[in-house]
C-alpha cells in the first residue's frame, strides 16, 4: 500500500473578463526579447491572434507566430514547428494560444527549445530532464485543461495511436484565462471540449485511491486523493450546470467563465490523480477515426461509469448530486445509476454521438481497440475496476 501522495500545479493562474490585457506585464517578468506564439488558423481567422499581437505592438519584442497547428497534432507538425522556432530564434518565452492542441504543441516547443532532440525522445512518463522554457498558456476553449496539466498529446500517425509526453515539468508557468476569448467558439467545439472536461473530472474523481495504485516509483498519475477529489467534484458541478447552456447560448459570458474554471479545476485534478479507462480507450479509437478527442471521451464516459459502478457507487452517488438528482429516497446504487443516466442524457442534449458505430468504428475494430488500450498502464492502473480484455471488449460492444 502506498502511504503518501504529492500535489502539483501551475505556478500562476490569471482569470477574469479582459484579463488578456495583463499579458504585456506577465511577459515583462521573464525579460523576454524573442517570443513564439503557437496557434492555429481558426484562432487567426477569428481575430483572437490579432488581439494578442496588437497588445504587444510597441513592446520591442521580436514576435514569431506559428499558426499551422492541426487538431490532434501529428508528430511531424511538432518537428515543423520546432524547426520554425529555431529559424526565428524564438527561444525566450512560448505562448500557447488556442485549444488543447495548440497548448499541447506549445508545451512540446518549450521542451524542445530547452533540451533539443525529437518529440519521440520524450514520449512516455517522467522523461523530461528538467524545467522547460517559460510557457504562457492562453486557452480559448474550456475542455482540455492543458493550461495547468503535465501532459502533451501528439498523434503518432505511423502507428495510429496518440503519443503522450507526461511530466510535471511540462506544466505552463502561467495559465491566463479570459472568458471573453471563448464567446465565439462554435457549439460543436464547445460541446466536444466541455464534455472532455467533464470526463477529466469524473475519471479523476472515481480513479482508484492513491493508496492502492499498484505501481512502483515516482508516479505522475497517483490516483485519487482528498485534494484532487475536492477539485474534481467542484469541476463536475460547474460543468454540469453550464455545459448545455454554453452550447445553446455561446455569448453567455458568465456560463463561459464557469466552464473555463470548471475545465481548469478538472485539469488540476486529473493531472495529479490521472484519468482512466475512457481515456485509455479513446487513444486507439482516435487513431482509427477522425473524431475529436472530446467527442470520444464523452461517448465512452457513461459506459465506463457503468463498468465501474459496482466498485465506486458512493462516488457516483455524489456525481448524481452534482446533477441535482434528488437522492433522499434512493439507495446508493440507485443514485449511482442515475449519475450514469444523467451523463448519457447530457451527451445527447449537447448533440454528440452516443455510439461508436456512429463515428465510423467497425465491429471488427473492437478487439484491436481493447488490445491497444490495456497496455496504457499509466491510465489503466487508475481505473477502479481492474480491466481485462474480455471485460473491456464487453464494454466496447455496449458502446457500439
Amino acid at each position: 500500500m502506498r502511504t503518501d501522495f504529492e500535489f502539483f500545479s501551475t505556478k500562476n493562474v490569471v482569470f477574469g473578463n479582459g484579463s488578456i490585457q495583463k499579458l504585456p506585464q506577465i511577459l515583462d517578468r521573464y525579460q523576454a526579447e524573442n517570443v513564439l506564439i503557437v496557434t492555429d488558423q481558426g484562432i487567426k481567422g477569428a481575430g483572437i491572434l490579432k488581439k494578442i499581437t496588437h497588445l504587444l505592438e510597441g513592446s520591442g519584442l521580436n514576435i514569431s507566430v506559428y499558426d499551422k497547428t492541426l487538431p490532434e497534432p501529428p508528430l511531424s507538425t511538432a518537428v515543423e514547428c520546432y524547426n520554425f522556432a529555431k529559424d526565428q530564434q524564438a527561444t525566450d518565452v512560448i505562448i500557447g494560444l488556442g485549444g488543447g492542441s495548440s497548448i499541447d504543441l506549445s508545451k512540446v516547443m518549450a521542451l524542445l527549445i530547452k533540451y533539443g532532440g525529437n518529440p519521440q525522445d520524450y514520449v512516455g512518463e517522467n522523461l523530461v530532464p528538467g524545467p522547460i522554457a517559460p510557457l504562457i498558456a492562453i486557452p480559448t476553449t474550456a475542455g482540455t485543461g492543458s493550461e495547468v496539466t503535465s501532459v502533451a498529446v501528439l498523434n503518432d500517425t505511423d502507428n495510429k495511436i496518440k503519443a503522450g509526453v507526461s511530466d510535471n515539468n511540462l506544466r505552463p508557468a502561467v495559465a491566463l484565462l479570459d472568458p471573453e476569448l471563448t464567446v465565439n467558439l462554435p457549439p460543436y467545439v464547445t460541446a466536444c471540449s466541455g464534455i472532455d472536461a467533464l470526463a477529466h473530472a469524473i475519471e479523476a474523481f472515481t480513479a482508484k485511491d492513491f493508496r492502492y495504485i499498484e505501481a512502483e516509483g515516482e508516479l505522475l498519475f497517483q490516483g485519487s486523493n482528498p485534494i484532487s477529489d475536492s477539485l474534481a467534484l467542484e469541476a463536475i458541478r460547474l460543468i454540469t450546470n453550464n455545459l448545455t447552456l454554453v452550447v445553446q447560448q455561446g455569448s453567455n459570458l458568465e456560463a463561459r467563465g464557469n466552464m473555463l474554471i470548471g475545465s481548469l479545476l478538472a485539469g488540476m485534478a486529473f493531472s495529479n490523480a490521472g484519468t482512466a479507462a475512457a481515456h485509455a480507450l479513446a487513444y486507439p479509437i482516435g487513431g482509427l477515426c477522425e473524431s475529436p478527442h472530446g467527442e470520444l471521451t464523452g461517448l465512452l464516459l457513461p459506459h465506463v461509469m457503468e463498468y465501474n459502478v459496482g466498485v465506486v457507487p458512493e462516488k457516483l452517488e455524489k456525481i448524481s448530486e452534482a446533477f441535482h438528482v434528488d437522492n433522499k429516497d434512493l439507495d446508493t446504487k440507485e443514485a449511482a445509476n442515475f449519475a450514469i443516466e444523467e451523463v448519457f442524457n447530457l451527451v445527447e442534449q449537447i448533440g454528440l454521438p452516443t455510439k461508436l458505430s456512429h463515428i465510423g468504428v467497425k465491429e471488427e475494430d473492437l478487439s484491436i481497440i481493447a488490445e491497444k488500450a490495456l497496455p496504457i498502464e499509466r491510465l489503466i492502473r487508475n481505473n477502479p475496476r481492474v480491466p481485462t480484455k474480455d471485460t473491456i471488449l464487453e464494454l466496447l460492444k455496449k458502446a457500439y
